[in-house]
């Protein structure tokens, strides 16, 4: 592919910075987590309204329709806009619906729920999370126990799950759960569309090692919603629930996000560190960093020019993420051995080394080699898909 960006994407690029250095002004991150997209969704009614702006201009799905609040945009102005957003620690965590929901309603769902839901989307009307995990199935997300029983008009749901993002703060949830208990495990699943207010539902909170409550447990308990929020067919969800994690599993974010944390070592490594940006191990581990960075660029753009040209990115999502994904603790790691004990400390402290980013995105870099999918899975879908290789 070609990877030089039109001129009406760079053109685009610099609106987006532009805009960017408008509403965040020097300091604004630092009362927040910016190395992540848990933190941003903590960010609260600052994030809110940062996020309005975004829905003001289009800019929440940019390559959706327009007449579900889309501008009808590339899918590389899209990229762009995620790589600036990303790279400054935009709070752009209310964007679950975008980047998974949305993708299917588009291709599986009815008129009805496209002309329901979209828009809603796209206005931050309908704040979403994903209801995935279980603690029973761990990594195997086929493996879920939460049922869905038709009766009359209406599903009934009992089941819990875990690891959800964001429940506590979303009013609609993107369920998987099992229709056909006699089912090959994939072949017995159904998405449904879950309002979160519904009688029956109860959300746990689950506070992290990073002190951040970004995940929860989530209960339901005979609990009712209308039959049409069912959707595609009943029982073909896992298909579903694929190409939405294949749309998830770009990973441009992660190397975005990556190439200012490295930005900032190198920067450390020339002025206060002089000490240490003259070791030769450090300086080599930094331009290999670097260099990895670049790579999990130019993966996620690979995904990215397929999305383009109207594919489903399937293996290739799944190693960018991958790749990303351990990139970051690769690069954390290096960070912690630079700034050595002072790169340990909380950012509250006054001792703390880069207002503590270190600390946070070292234990942040674990959970993501986890969440959406855990790398050893990654392997073993890359493996199957990608290779041709037969199941283990």
């Amino acid at each position: 592919m070609d990877f030089r960006f039109s001129t009406e994407e760079e053109a685009f690029r610099t609106e987006v910075q532009e805009f960017l250095k408008s509403e965040l002004k020097p300091g604004w991150d630092d009362r927040f987590d910016t190395e992540s997209e848990l933190g941003a969704m903590e960010q609260g009614d600052f994030a809110k309204q940062f996020n309005k702006k975004l829905a003001e201009r289009g800019w929440i799905a940019l390559p959706w329709p327009k007449e579900y609040g889309g501008l009808g945009a590339t899918v590389m102005q899209q990229v762009v806009f995620n790589e600036a957003m990303a790279y400054t620690g935009a709070p752009t965590g209310f964007n679950m619906g975008v980047a998974w929901v949305g993708p299917s309603l588009m291709i599986y769902g009815t008129d009805e729920q496209k002309r329901e839901f979209l828009p809603k989307i796209t206005n931050l009307e309908h704040i979403w999370c994903t209801l995935y995990s279980e603690p029973a199935s761990g990594s195997d997300l086929a493996a879920l126990q939460t049922r869905a029983v038709r009766d009359g008009d209406e599903w009934v749901i009992n089941g819990q799950k875990i690891w959800t993002s964001g429940a506590h703060r979303s009013n609609w949830g993107w369920l998987a759960a099992r229709t056909d208990p006699n089912a090959p495990k994939h072949k017995g699943i159904s998405m449904f569309l879950v309002p979160m207010d519904s009688p029956g539902i109860e959300i746990r909170p689950l506070v992290n090692m990073a002190g951040q409550h970004g995940f929860n447990e989530v209960f339901f308990e005979d609990v009712r919603i209308p039959a049409n929020y069912l959707v595609g067919q009943e029982n073909q969800g896992w298909y579903q629930l694929a190409v939405a994690l294949d749309f998830e599993r770009s990973s441009i974010a992660g190397s975005a996000r990556g190439r200012r944390v490295w930005e900032r070592l190198v920067e450390f490594a020339k002025n206060d560190g002089q000490f240490v940006g003259a070791k030769p191990q450090i300086r080599h581990r930094l331009v290999e960093t670097g260099i990895e960075i670049d790579i999990a660029k130019y993966l996620s753009y690979r995904v990215a020019s397929l999305q383009q040209a109207g594919k489903i990115p399937n293996y290739e999502a799944t190693i960018a993420k991958l790749y990303s994904s351990e990139l970051g603790q690769r690069l954390a790691r290096t960070g912690i051995e630079m700034l050595g004990i002072y790169g340990q400390l909380h950012p509250k402290s006054k001792h703390a080394q880069l207002k503590g980013s270190m600390e946070r995105y070292y234990q942040l870099s674990v959970a993501e080699t986890i969440a959406g999918g855990t790398s050893e899975v990654m392997r073993g879908v890359a493996a199957i898909r990608g290779l041709g290789l037969p199941r283990g």
